[in-house]
């Protein structure tokens, strides 16, 4: 089975192309997905977050308030690392767990959209790595609107992640998505008539 690694940054615009993957039919492990559906499959996780963080982000019935430890996290470098080293065994887990059913399956392709792919150097499991690349006062733009957050939450979230600059080093493939829709599909039917798929 081939490994497709699609990455990019917050507002890169990730979503836009996966979605026309999805449209033409592949398998796709969303990681931004696994990340929340791990705190149900494994309750330690967040044990974990309430002994490390404390009651705060909790409420009165134990529900864990995802909004507010993200914008706590994220505008704390370090705190973010801590809660990933908690949290990120079990993802990573979790999606080479889905890879190998995909396998057990016989699918002959599968996509890991995984934001972080390359911080938590998972592009090594793959056979080709695409990055979804933007310009950045463009993505500042699209995080401000889309999530009604200041440009200063904004850069913070932009900042806890590697730079869409830096993440071309580590790519196969790279599609500008600061164009137009049409342009982004072209540059994506390019690439995987190169991949040959």
């Amino acid at each position: 089975m081939l490994k497709i690694g699609l990455t990019g940054g917050i507002g890169s615009g990730k979503s836009t192309v996966l979605t026309m993957l999805k449209e033409k039919g592949f398998s796709i492990i969303d990681a931004d997905i696994i990340a929340r559906e791990v705190l149900e499959i494994y309750p330690e996780i967040l044990k974990k977050v309430r002994i490390y963080f404390g009651d705060t982000f909790f409420d009165e019935n134990g529900k864990f308030k995802r909004k507010e430890f993200g914008n706590f996290i994220f505008s704390k470098d370090e705190k973010k690392k801590d809660y990933e080293n908690i949290i990120m065994p079990f993802i990573k887990d979790e999606i080479f767990n889905r890879i190998t059913e995909l396998e057990k399956e016989k699918k002959e392709v599968c996509i890991l959209d995984a934001p972080t792919l390359i911080e938590n150097g998972m592009q090594v499991n793959m056979d080709i790595n695409i990055l979804v690349w933007v310009d950045l006062k463009t993505q500042i733009q699209r995080v401000k609107r889309r999530d009604n957050l200041s440009e200063e939450q904004v850069i913070n979230r932009i900042n806890s992640q590697m730079s869409l600059v830096d993440k071309k080093k580590f790519v196969d493939y790279i599609i500008d998505n600061s164009r137009t829709i049409e342009r982004t599909k072209e540059d994506l039917n390019k690439i995987l008539q190169q991949i040959r798929i």
